[in-house]
């Protein structure tokens, strides 16, 4: 029986090139498919199950997460100032710039994953003297080399660079979240402010009002102290109300001033008081929310979410510090062409390649990788409590909003209830005296109580709005509206 014909055997040079290129192949697909991160459990709600004295939403009440505020506010005005709040506020400009930030620095750790493969030539000319080699003449040598190269490429068996691209994504995502919170803030804060402002136009208004009306008393009574049908301390008393009207009046002015300077700080822009009419309107935000359960905060909330995912983050360092206790595996190799002769660089039997695995496996390090699980550990657990921190937050934002919005109701039905009932003392006070039934001490009385009840009254309606605009932004009101975070541009699906 013949024996089979032999095949040729490959050369060793092409048998090791084939050997590195499986090698790497097989290296590539084990490489990053472990991780040494613990598996993700998110926390138990540290609040109670529904919000205490929650009372009934009406049937049209809506989800303030799904209500945009272009829908929730009605005033014009407001939505114009919120408009260029949104386009010119310097506090959301940094946010937005944060986010930005945060996906440069997932890039650059993503890249981390793969080799960096570059375009590298060189070349050399020495010359060694006779004296130095064997032969006793002097040696001109050339080298010249143009190639591929891929240098220390860490091989990730353990994880350690992917966990660290996970934690990197976790933090665009939170900072994309805080993003959506700064907004969200951005938008309550424009509202109360432009609330106040108003408030205190009614206030400088009725003030302004009350001024004119003892200007005119005072030139009455001074005509009767100068004809003696009037006493002087009658005159000093109505010169007293005009004082303590025109100090209000000088009080409310300052204050006004200070908050449209707040005002316009948040819009980002001057705004023109002009044309904000004297009173407010309090069907300004009339929409009636549904409150929910607590556990809706955890998808409505930014700053909730954002919590989270820096605690996902934590999570994946975790996983990064253990791996750190493993060898570490990297890759260094070429491919290309070198010569002696430069005209020779690409010429048959030129090629040159290098291949330079290394290991190294950590044995003393003073205990630098123990301290630094330990650290990892310790953040995670930080980052819990910060995100049981806001989970209560918000739960105790929404339960003082929804408190505020019931009992300031109940505030203003009584101050209605109170200033008529002051108006018409004042009247009755007037009339007594102008029969002389009644001191002017009494008229004194009544209108000095009289001016305060309506400046109360204003004070107390506006925070009833401010309450609801709080309610609004405490269930995350609009939050499904805003731009949901997107994973960046360089994110793969193995990312998510």
């Amino acid at each position: 029986m013949k024996s089979p014909v032999p095949l040729p055997s490959p050369r060793h040079g092409q048998c090791s090139v084939g050997v590195a290129i499986v090698a790497a192949a097989t290296v590539l697909l084990l490489a990053g498919c472990a991780s040494m991160a613990p598996s993700y459990e998110a926390p138990a709600l540290p609040v109670a199950p529904s919000y205490p004295n929650q009372a009934p939403a009406g049937d049209d009440a809506v989800r303030a997460a799904n209500v945009g505020w272009q829908d929730h506010f009605a005033d014009p005005q407001l939505r114009r100032l919120i408009a260029q709040a949104l386009e010119n506020n310097r506090d959301l400009r940094i946010a937005t710039l944060r986010v930005q930030e945060a996906e440069a620095a997932y890039g650059i750790q993503r890249a981390e994953r793969f080799p960096a493969i570059g375009l590298g030539a060189d070349g050399s000319r020495a010359r060694v003297p006779g004296e130095l080699n064997v032969s006793g003449r002097p040696v001109t040598a050339s080298q010249y080399q143009i190639g591929l190269g891929a240098s220390a490429w860490e091989l990730d068996f353990w994880g350690r660079v992917r966990s660290l691209q996970d934690a990197a994504l976790q933090t665009y995502l939170a900072s994309d979240e805080a993003r959506r919170a700064v907004t969200l803030t951005l938008v309550a804060q424009v509202a109360d402010g432009y609330l106040v402002l108003r408030e205190l136009n009614e206030r400088v208004a009725l003030a302004r009002r009350s001024i004119a009306s003892r200007e005119e008393s005072l030139r009455i009574f001074t005509r009767r102290f100068e004809v003696g049908s009037t006493s002087r301390l009658d005159l000093t008393q109505v010169q007293t109300l005009l004082a303590q009207a025109r100090s209000l009046g000088a009080q409310l002015e300052q204050v006004r001033a200070a908050q449209a300077h707040a005002l316009t700080r948040l819009v980002g822009s001057p705004i023109d008081q002009t044309q904000l009419p004297e009173r407010f309107d309090d069907a300004a935000v009339t929409r009636d929310l549904q409150a929910g359960l607590p556990s809706d905060l955890l998808v409505d909330r930014p700053d909730i979410m954002a919590a989270e995912h820096r605690l996902r983050a934590a999570n994946a360092n975790i996983g990064a510090a253990r791996a750190a206790f493993f060898p570490r595996v990297t890759l260094t190799g070429r491919l290309g062409t070198a010569s002696t002769e430069l005209d020779g660089l690409f010429e048959s039997g030129s090629r040159a390649w290098a291949f330079a695995p290394s290991i190294s496996l950590p044995i003393f390090d003073a205990g630098r990788n123990r301290a630094s699980l330990e650290l990892s550990q310790v953040r995670r657990d930080v980052a819990v409590a910060e995100y049981e921190k806001a989970v209560q937050n918000a739960f105790r934002d929404v339960s003082d909003a929804l408190s505020a919005q019931r009992w300031l109701a109940e505030q203003v039905r009584i101050q209605q209830d109170n200033l008529a009932a002051q108006s018409e003392r004042a009247r009755l006070a007037k009339l007594r005296y102008d029969n002389g039934a009644a001191a002017f001490l009494e008229v004194l009385d009544a209108q000095r109580d009289l001016l305060a009840t309506e400046q109360q009254l204003v004070q107390t309606r506006r925070a009833l709005l401010s309450a609801r605009v709080g309610l609004y932004a405490a269930l995350g009101g609009g939050s499904q509206q805003i731009a949901a975070p997107t994973p960046p541009r360089s994110t793969d699906q193995a990312a998510n």
